[in-house]
């Protein structure tokens, strides 16, 4: 029982594809940026022999909130590393029990990260991003202020993302395990 995307219906359904078209374009839009700033970069740096000092530090903060942010929709889609070589021998009731069973810790793992990922990146509410600060002073000619809490909160909000895609996961699956067989008895 892999987590592969079920369909969600019912009232909910225009909310989640809604979410899924802004990840989608989260995704797009922020790999485009990357692209862009680092071809700025290396048309600055071999062209004009001129380098932006901000743009890796940039492009690495996006990575940092791509990396958290789109884990859960990868999740989602089944594309996560996965090891089922003894899952594939039991019945879907039996493994849902074991992945029942295996999703306790997870479910507690993910939790404590979003508190602590909350606490650690609170203890950064008072340092500024160079590189934003740097970008906002040249063309403005005086600091942005935004703090580092913004770069570090992304494990928080990934880890929840990732907690409720898991847990939506769970539900759905259990709900079409144990309502297939009263369905199907109906049926025959």
């Amino acid at each position: 029982m892999t987590s592969s995307p079920q369909p969600i219906d019912g009232p909910l359904h225009p909310l989640v594809r809604a979410y899924e078209g802004l990840m989608r374009f989260l995704a797009g839009s922020s790999m485009a940026l990357i692209a862009v700033i680092m071809l700025v970069q290396v048309v600055a740096r071999y062209g004009f022999n001129a380098s932006l000092i901000w743009a890796e530090e940039l492009c690495r903060y996006i990575l940092i909130w791509q990396t958290f942010l789109f884990i859960s929709m990868a999740f989602r889609a089944g594309e996560l590393v996965a090891v089922d070589i003894l899952t594939m021998h039991l019945s879907p009731r039996v493994l849902f029990m074991l992945r029942l069973a295996v999703s306790v810790p997870i479910v507690i793992f993910l939790a404590l990260m979003v508190k602590y990922g909350y606490v650690y990146a609170s203890r950064f509410s008072r340092q500024t991003i160079p590189a934003i600060d740097f970008i906002w002073n040249s063309m403005t000619g005086r600091n942005a202020g935004l703090t580092i809490i913004w770069i570090y909160i992304s494990v928080a909000v990934g880890m929840a993302l990732l907690l409720v895609h898991f847990v939506i996961s769970l539900y759905v699956d259990g709900r079409a395990l144990f309502r297939a067989p009263a369905a199907t008895g109906q049926a025959a």
